[in-house]
């Protein structure tokens, strides 16, 4: 379409028809009043990754008690982009490592992740590159390869790559005749001594929440958690710290510690829990012994969310965000010539999912809270991703919007570093600050 050709406007009900559906699911009303129209938010893309946004936002709004139209379109597209906004002493983190990105093959085009160190090298030990390769290595063995053998060599060395590929509408149309959250009861009624001391501000507080999530997505879910009052505990292996960048951008208001998710202690945490949410991998949960349907008969009560980045039918499957866009066909879809790869203007699949997640737990918390019972939610980045490419799209993105961020901003001090971030997403919050990664002790 030639540039100067008129473009209609996007559909500013599409938001709002996504947030009833989102509320139907978890059981909410929509409030009286609410709009059949929702704000623009500005993450210009050719797919509605505004909408989502504002959707997702609103929802996690509502199971708060809070009107979506308090909802502001600036703060959600700033929260969405935090990592653009983060600056740690004063100088933006490297966010993104030089073995993520997309890389021309003989044949198309691959994504890889490897911001975690032993996913970087498991890369370059999958093309059989030396520990100290460089991306310009990494470009030259893959132009040799075809998508298929470069993906093979690098998985089958415990990386993580993708093909690029063109979205496949019946695969999505399946998808979303499934709900976007998946919510079950697991148990009958089972009474629940009350621990919350919850008021119209924090409706979650005084709630046990443990959080085995990383990177962006679960973290935003339990961040959004914490923001509403509950006690949010994060859990992660000995082994396997977080980059210190990524925790500032979405730890606030949690405490953090190290523990095996196997041993006595951490399941004497899950016995006076309210709630855990999962993000690992579904065949990882399993050889944790951390089964959603396992939890539910060891801890009647409690609310199970799972996360993941495939869906609970891909369960080796591990993923981020950029590698879902490349392999659903997001990233053809927001190609700029129509060949090469693009991206949505945030990590909109992490952010929705973790929005969309907070809203149910926060809903089936107060839901047992009445009437008993435990219960599990699960979505997928796949899930999201399938939502977002059946929403109408437009053939070219608007024009980026300048605006100030300033006020959709806030400043810490955490262990003598000076730390700015996104403000929280939902109105009339605040963040507390995030704490140093590993340095609490697991205990409530």
């Amino acid at each position: 379409m030639s540039s100067s050709a008129a473009k209609p406007p996007r559909d500013q009900r599409l938001g709002a028809a996504l947030l009833a559906r989102v509320l139907s699911e978890i059981d909410l009303l929509s409030p009286d009043g609410m709009g059949a129209v929702a704000p623009t938010v500005p993450l210009p893309s050719r797919l509605a990754a505004g909408d989502l946004a504002w959707a997702s936002v609103a929802a996690a709004h509502v199971a708060a008690g809070r009107s979506p139209d308090l909802v502001d379109a600036h703060r959600v597209a700033v929260s969405y982009r935090s990592d653009r906004f983060l600056t740690i002493d004063g100088s933006a983190p490297p966010v993104w490592s030089p073995f993520s990105g997309f890389w021309r093959t003989r044949d198309g085009w691959i994504r890889t992740h490897g911001n975690y160190p032993h996913h970087a090298r498991a890369l370059l030990s999958g093309l059989g590159l030396q520990p100290d390769a460089d991306a310009d290595h990494v470009r030259t063995a893959l132009a040799s390869l075809a998508s298929g053998e470069g993906v093979a060599a690098i998985t089958a060395s415990g990386g993580l790559a993708v093909p690029v590929l063109r979205e496949r509408p019946e695969d999505d149309r399946a998808l979303r005749s499934m709900p976007l959250l998946d919510i079950a009861r697991l148990s009958p009624a089972h009474s629940v001594e009350p621990r919350t001391s919850a008021t119209a501000e924090q409706p979650l507080r005084g709630l046990r929440v443990l959080d085995l999530t990383r990177v962006i997505a679960g973290p935003v879910c339990t961040r959004t958690l914490a923001l509403l009052g509950a006690d949010v505990l994060r859990i992660d292996p000995p082994d396997l710290p977080e980059p210190e960048w990524q925790h500032f951008d979405t730890g606030h208001g949690k405490r953090s510690a190290v523990l095996d998710a196997r041993s006595s202690q951490f399941h004497d945490l899950l016995e006076t829990a309210d709630a855990v949410v999962l993000g690992y991998r579904p065949a990882a949960l399993d050889r944790l012994g951390l089964d959603p349907d396992e939890l539910a008969h060891r801890y009647p009560g409690l609310v199970v969310a799972q996360l993941s980045a495939w869906g609970t039918d891909r369960p080796e499957r591990a993923g981020f965000d950029s590698l879902v866009q490349a392999e659903s066909g997001i990233a053809l879809v927001e190609s700029p010539d129509g060949h090469t790869p693009g991206v949505l203007p945030a990590q909109a699949l992490d952010h929705s999912a973790g929005y969309l997640l907070a809203a149910a737990v926060t809903t089936l918390l107060q839901r047992r809270t009445r009437e008993g019972g435990t219960w599990r939610v699960r979505t997928s980045l796949r899930r999201v991703a399938a939502e977002l490419l059946g929403m109408p799209r437009t053939d070219d993105p608007a024009p980026e919007e300048a605006f100030d961020p300033s006020p959709h901003l806030t400043h810490f001090t955490v262990g003598g570093r000076d730390v700015v971030t996104a403000r929280p997403a939902l109105a009339g919050t605040d963040f507390a600050p995030p704490r140093r990664w590993g340095r609490d002790q697991p205990v409530w």
